[in-house]
């Protein structure tokens, strides 16, 4: 392996990456061909039996071996361009039965991309190939030429490499002048052979995530999913959470408070002084009860957020936080109650992240909305460090997000300041 330290120049021609993609050039050279000469001979044989019953089942058949092909493309890119391409959406009749799974691959636009592909990769790969292993052979051949040059004095009788000849001149490289610079031109193929190799790899990219992946619809439905899946986990954990702060709060208070009122009533008759401390006390307990409900109410959703909107509600949520916050919401108007609420548990949570580990002196609050998104910035100048891992607040906060088709960004290098930006769709 090359060392980092040397130019990119110099260590493409030796890195591992570079290697690969050569591998993967000359190995789909005849891969492609084995894959269009089936391709178009099992395809020519369907749709000339489509006058014919047999036809069907032929064509379908071949749409499953193409999407076998596409199975082994994908291996290999995986292998050796390091390219992880998503299979495509499985095939599935209604029935579960022969016609039934005939119909749905002769429908499915996978199976069809699929057999395009096999049709198509042949005349670039082979382009492909010839220029990469002409590029490879003459590069590393005429770079190590000093080398190899006394083959031909020695076996082939002639002074070197013959350049030129016919019947009455010839022209061989073999002064010291033309072995050196039939080196460096050797040396200059050595060098852009690579870069050119990435070019002619990145086309494979395209192909192999245009036509072997999944579509953008089955890509977008399984986005959804995972996104609904997140969304139903994160209710979930809120609902868990309110039961256990009503259980261990307000509900443990309030069953306190009835057992002093009965103790009380009790001592009501015989020891009126005794009742009425108890009855104090259980006014006191009162008021924290209440005070309790109000910070759970206000952790579910805030009277002032539906009342008066984001900047009154932030500026609340700021005032809370134990270190002072400057407050700016630039809004045309409101957008729909959802991405309102997720925007201010967005800016809460960031600011308690500010008040617990930031050792921040002060910190800044911007919301404006810029086409159709609604922006979010929260930052501090304390020390930095902040990432979004697995496990931890932010993480949790940027699956929240995604889950509505938004986005986190952190940018938070150790010693600070903290920038965190935040996307949300504009909705009304």
């Amino acid at each position: 392996m090359a060392s980092p330290r040397l130019p990119a120049a110099v260590r493409a021609p030796f890195e591992g990456r570079t290697w690969r993609e050569l591998g993967y050039v000359l190995l789909g050279f005849p891969l492609s061909v084995v894959y269009f000469c089936f391709a178009v001979s099992f395809f020519s044989a369907g749709a000339g039996l489509l006058i014919t019953f047999l036809g069907i089942p032929v064509l379908a058949g071949t749409l499953a071996m193409c999407r076998g092909f596409g199975s082994v493309e994908r291996a290999r890119a995986r292998g050796l361009l390091r390219l992880d391409v998503g299979a495509p959406e499985p095939v599935r009749g209604r029935t579960g039965g022969a016609l039934s799974w005939m119909g749905a691959m002769l429908k499915s636009g996978a199976s069809w991309r699929h057999l395009l592909y096999a049709l198509l990769h042949l005349p670039w790969a082979v382009f492909s190939f010839s220029v990469a292993l002409a590029l490879w052979t003459w590069g590393w051949s005429l770079f190590t030429y000093p080398l190899w040059q006394w083959v031909f004095p020695m076996y082939a009788g002639q002074a070197g490499l013959q350049l030129y000849g016919d019947d009455t001149h010839s022209f061989y490289l073999d002064s010291g002048f033309e072995i050196a610079f039939t080196s460096l031109v050797g040396l200059l193929f050595v060098l852009v052979g690579p870069w050119v190799l990435r070019g002619l790899v990145a086309v494979d990219r395209l192909m192999l995530s245009g036509l072997l992946g999944p579509s953008r619809l089955a890509s977008r439905v399984s986005e959804l999913e995972s996104d609904r899946g997140v969304m139903v986990d994160t209710a979930a954990a809120d609902l868990r959470r309110i039961e256990r702060d009503l259980h261990d709060g307000a509900q443990a208070r309030l069953v306190s408070l009835a057992m002093d009122l009965g103790l009380a009533k009790e001592k009501l008759a015989h020891d009126p002084l005794a009742a009425a401390a108890m009855v104090d006390e259980a006014h006191g307990e009162v008021k924290l009860a209440l005070q309790e409900l109000r910070d759970l109410a206000r952790g579910i959703h805030p009277a002032v957020l539906t009342d008066r909107g984001l900047d009154a509600a932030l500026s609340a949520v700021a005032a809370r936080c134990t270190v002072p916050v400057t407050v700016e919401v630039e809004l045309p108007g409101r957008p729909v109650a959802a991405i309102e609420g997720i925007a201010y548990f967005t800016v809460s949570e960031l600011l308690q992240n500010v008040s617990k580990h930031a050792r921040a002196r002060r910190a800044w609050v911007d919301v404006w909305r810029s086409e159709d998104r609604l922006m979010i910035q929260v930052r501090d100048d304390g020390v930095g460090g902040a990432a979004p891992a697995e496990g931890r607040g932010l993480a949790g906060l940027a699956e929240r997000l995604d889950a509505v088709d938004g986005v986190l960004a952190v940018d938070s290098p150790a010693g600070g300041p903290t920038t965190v930006t935040a996307e949300l769709p504009w909705r009304v």
